[in-house]
């Protein structure tokens, strides 16, 4: 049903919700982390994407799209569509007052049930403020938080590093921008 609805919807245990449009600054702040990937990793076999590819954390209960989504090893696919993964390495969400709960909450419990996930990126849009979370030994996470803007992330799944400046380039903070 999905795929052929005229609007993006998360699949979650049988139910379809409508994704609503994003701010001025989640949309800016998810182009410069897909830019800033992208750039390092073009000579690589990753793939970055944003938005619009879809990941499988359960084939029966749970697709999402997360805001950026990268796959390293050849991308898994749920069937031969080939628009939904199953092994994404590293997913990044921008956090708003409206899914931020879900984002630190249920979707993240079910990002951490899929192996392939080593790194979970959380970004604020409303202050300087990144959040890493990162697959240790027998599935602990650990975390590493980042409000600096000089401060460099290392994405160890990626053997690449984001600045947090470019993270927020051209990001308004403290201003209505969305």
């Amino acid at each position: 049903m999905e795929r052929g609805a005229a609007w993006r919807s998360e699949y979650i245990d049988g139910e379809m919700f409508a994704m609503a449009g994003a701010s001025l600054r989640h949309t800016i702040i998810v182009g410069n982390v897909v830019r800033e990937l992208g750039t390092q990793l073009r000579n690589g076999p990753c793939l970055v994407s944003s938005v619009d590819l879809r990941v499988a954390t359960d084939r029966r209960r749970h697709y999402t799209y997360p805001d950026v989504v990268v796959v390293c090893d050849p991308p898994q696919f749920v069937d031969e569509q080939r628009d939904t993964i199953t092994n994404p390495v590293f997913v990044a969400e921008v956090l708003s007052d409206s899914t931020e709960k879900y984002d630190r909450g249920a979707k993240f419990e079910r990002y951490r049930g899929v192996p392939a996930i080593s790194e979970y990126l959380l970004i604020s849009q409303d202050r300087l403020h990144v959040e890493l979370y990162t697959r240790q030994a027998e599935g602990v996470w650990s975390l590493r938080e980042w409000s600096d803007p000089g401060s460099e992330i290392e994405l160890a799944s990626l053997r690449c590093t984001l600045k947090v400046a470019e993270v927020y380039a051209k990001v308004e903070l403290g201003a209505e921008a969305g």
